[in-house]
């Protein structure tokens, strides 16, 4: 068995305490590891505390079942150990690496809202799969002059959530 199959079929339950002390070395609390996990995933604060202690979910099935994963989770990109994490092909290997990169990113003092990209998914009518304007639906080439949703003005081609009022 090599090294991604152990990761693969190591209980989540298994894994968690990683993140945790990871985070709680630069003072980080669970309820933020907690946070980052739901947001990555779609899971409720209730489904996540079951499975931590059930011990049975694998990580590869914690991250398949994964009842709503974010769609902004497709503009997490950097290096997690040595592997670039929007290139990685193995779609469980991907959401495991995005894990890592979001815990890697509150550890070093990313503010939250950076982590979970709220800059850019500010607008519930304008979140993206890409970071690309061209390739929002909603929007299209044009841009609109305010969130359909919050009425707030975008900034740079994608709705941030933090423009000016529209009237």
């Amino acid at each position: 068995m090599n090294t991604r199959d152990k990761i693969y079929n190591m209980p989540f339950a298994e894994a968690y305490p990683y993140l945790l002390a990871k985070l709680d070395r630069k003072g980080h609390t669970k309820a933020e590891l907690d946070r980052v996990i739901r947001w990555l995933t779609g899971y409720s604060p209730h489904k996540l505390t079951a499975t931590l202690k059930t011990h049975r979910t694998t990580l590869e099935a914690f991250f398949t079942q994964a009842p709503q994963p974010h769609p902004a989770r497709k503009l997490i990109t950097g290096v997690v150990c040595g592997e670039r994490v929007e290139d990685i092909e193995d779609p469980i290997w991907q959401e495991i690496r995005y894990l890592d990169k979001l815990v890697d990113e509150l550890a070093r003092g990313k503010a939250m809202d950076k982590v979970l990209r709220r800059e850019i998914t500010a607008c519930p009518k304008l979140r993206v799969a890409g970071a690309e304007q061209s390739k929002l639906p909603e929007i299209g080439k044009s841009q609109p002059t305010a969130c359909p949703e919050t009425r707030l003005a975008p900034r740079g081609g994608l709705c941030r959530g933090g423009g000016s009022r529209a009237g």
